[in-house]
């Protein structure tokens, strides 16, 4: 059964690639599916891109070693980076209308040296991604199928390879929100067979506060202490606060995230597919959360730990559950090793070199087909880490794209050389710190290296563009990034774009009230510490963390709706004026 329906699914997405192949006939097809994508694909590209078998696997295997309670009741500071990047870098992306997000640094700061280092940050760092991505296909094909690894990872190199190469981001696009659709469903419906037979989730959080040898498990800390990455509370909380941070840096401007932005038909559909991806991303990683904890009630000595979410697919549910679940993690996994290896072909064929090569479709297609020869030999080679891999790579980019490309937009002072330079600083003082801890020379915690390359890119800027002067191109390009698209001042495209964070508001209004009666007080009651009248005891770190989710969501949400208002109200003076002038050029153009 679960060989079948794999095989079915890895067809089906063959058939629409191929079908979606058919329509590239240029380059813009190729790189940016034409510009013309909607909403929803958008939204499932966004969403598929980052769900990979890091998350099916790496994370659930965090959450059932000891980190549930920890990982469920954080507020999503991670999640605030798609808004946030969409609001402040990505629609700006778009108006750049560049082929790839390293091309747009070139050409904002008129720096091919930075379009390199750019490019090459995303062939090294998305390769890396690219390879774990493929290995955890093929563990995951192996382990469910019996076949070997290496079969296995033939199988999964060959079923993302091929519309990749053929149909470019066009069937990148739609195959990723096919799969998205796919594995959303699966874990819902999975999730949701196996809390009920564990009589539901109160009933679930109290029994995991039984559950010998992880009895930590549940609360806000998870297991900390002595045997754990966290000697203390603070030292958990530190920890997942930075590394939230650095990924919502890495959701706001990393390559695999921002780059989705290009091909948005409009800005409107920039930000409703990010608003929409921050309630969809959220609610997939709880549930995976969730049940990555949840099965400790069935099995609490699952080994290895990455596996715990296939051995439930097995033997919780339906075969025919299990078997659609586990072909979602597949295809999860493809979908993500698809939009990386797009990347990286397109930035070898655009990015690299003294100067843009004269590329063609073909051309391109060839260069995508070798780099993924050279990630599958490098499979054999290189051992999987999937979690704390995942974990290095994007602090990478949010130490070395992360202020460069904000500041791209909005700083006026910072020139083409501090851009260059506090790239590379923040690359090399990420890569540099987590290398020599991971050799063991040093130790340090895991989130001292992005906070080092961050802080060393941020005073590298400083310093060198107090040293260096902004040119009149690099100037002249930062203003006419400021200026929207008249077809986006629109006021029925800005009703429709402003529902989505009324929907952020009502997430951060309801959340908190379905954490305290689900989570909180079952926790409560199992542990003791409910108060005496049987309300909640809010001198818990449980009870306090689980507010934090309207603290932080619902002023974020009011934000973007004053910045989505005032940016597209036709309106105001400023947009009356950009419209007029695009109908007196339309009129010009029309008389000539």
């Amino acid at each position: 059964m679960l060989t079948i329906t794999i095989g079915i699914s890895l067809l089906v997405y063959l058939v629409v690639g191929s079908y979606a192949g058919r329509g590239v006939k240029k380059l813009d097809d190729y790189f940016v599916a034409g510009r013309r994508a909607p909403t929803l694909l958008i939204l499932g590209t966004l969403v598929a891109s980052v769900m990979s078998t890091a998350i099916f696997m790496g994370e659930a295997a965090f959450t059932y070693d000891g980190q549930l309670g920890a990982y469920l009741l954080f507020p999503g500071i991670a999640v605030t980076g798609y808004l946030i990047g969409a609001l402040f870098f990505g629609v700006y992306l778009r108006r750049s209308r560049a082929p790839t997000v390293a091309d747009y640094f070139g050409r904002r700061f008129q720096s091919r040296a930075l379009q390199q280092f750019a490019g090459f940050t995303i062939i090294l760092g998305l390769g890396g991604y690219l390879l774990i991505v493929t290995q955890g296909a093929a563990l995951l094909l192996a382990d469910i199928t019996g076949i070997s690894f290496a079969a296995s990872l033939g199988v999964a190199w060959l079923g993302y390879t091929v519309f990749t190469m053929y149909s470019g981001s066009r069937g990148v696009i739609i195959t990723d929100t096919l799969m998205f659709l796919l594995f959303m469903g699966a874990t819902i419906v999975f999730v949701v067979y196996i809390v009920d037979d564990f009589g539901g989730v109160s009933a679930a959080v109290s029994d995991l506060t039984r559950v010998e040898g992880k009895e930590g498990i549940a609360s806000w800390t998870g297991i900390i202490g002595e045997g754990t990455s966290w000697p203390t509370a603070l030292d958990y909380v530190i920890w997942a606060v930075v590394v939230d941070a650095a990924w919502a840096f890495v959701y706001a401007v990393g390559p695999w995230q921002a780059s989705r932005h290009l091909m948005a038909r409009d800005e409107h559909v920039v930000l409703r597919a990010a608003i929409f991806a921050t309630f969809c991303v959220i609610v997939l990683q709880m549930l995976v959360y969730a049940i990555g904890g949840f099965i400790n009630l069935a099995n609490p000595s699952i080994t290895p730990s990455e596996t715990v979410i296939i051995w439930a697919a097995q033997s919780l549910v339906p075969e025919m559950l299990g078997a659609v679940l586990l072909t979602g993690i597949v295809a999860a996994a493809l979908s993500s090793a698809s939009t990386f290896l797009s990347l990286v072909g397109f930035s070898i064929g655009n990015d690299m070199g003294p100067r843009p090569l004269a590329l063609t479709v073909n051309a391109t297609r060839k260069i995508i087909l070798a780099t993924s020869v050279l990630v599958l030999v490098c499979c054999y080679f290189f051992p999987p880490n999937i979690f704390w891999f995942m974990l290095f790579i994007g602090t990478v980019f949010a130490s070395s794209w992360g202020p460069v490309g904000m500041m791209s937009v909005w700083s006026r002072r910072i020139t083409k050389q501090a851009a260059l330079w506090g790239m590379v600083s923040g690359f090399f003082m990420n890569v540099i710190p987590a290398t020599v801890d991971y050799l063991g020379w040093y130790s340090m915690p895991e989130y001292y290296p992005p906070v080092i390359g961050t802080v060393a890119s941020l005073v590298v800027i400083v310093v060198v563009s107090a040293f260096t002067r902004v040119t009149r191109e690099e100037r002249v390009y930062q203003l006419r990034l400021h200026r929207p698209p008249a077809s986006d001042i629109d006021l029925g495209k800005l009703r429709t774009t402003l529902l989505a964070p009324l929907g952020l508001i009502a997430y951060g209004v309801t959340m908190p009230f379905l954490l305290l009666h689900y989570y909180v007080i079952p926790y409560q009651i199992a542990t003791g510490e409910i108060s005496a009248d049987g309300s909640v005891n809010w001198d818990t770190g449980e009870a306090l963390i689980s507010v934090t989710v309207a603290m932080l969501h619902i002023p974020l949400a009011l934000m973007a709706m004053k910045i989505i208002w005032d940016r597209y109200n036709p309106n105001t003076p400023r947009n009356k004026r950009i419209v007029q002038m695009a109908a007196n050029s339309g009129s010009s153009k029309e008389r000539a």
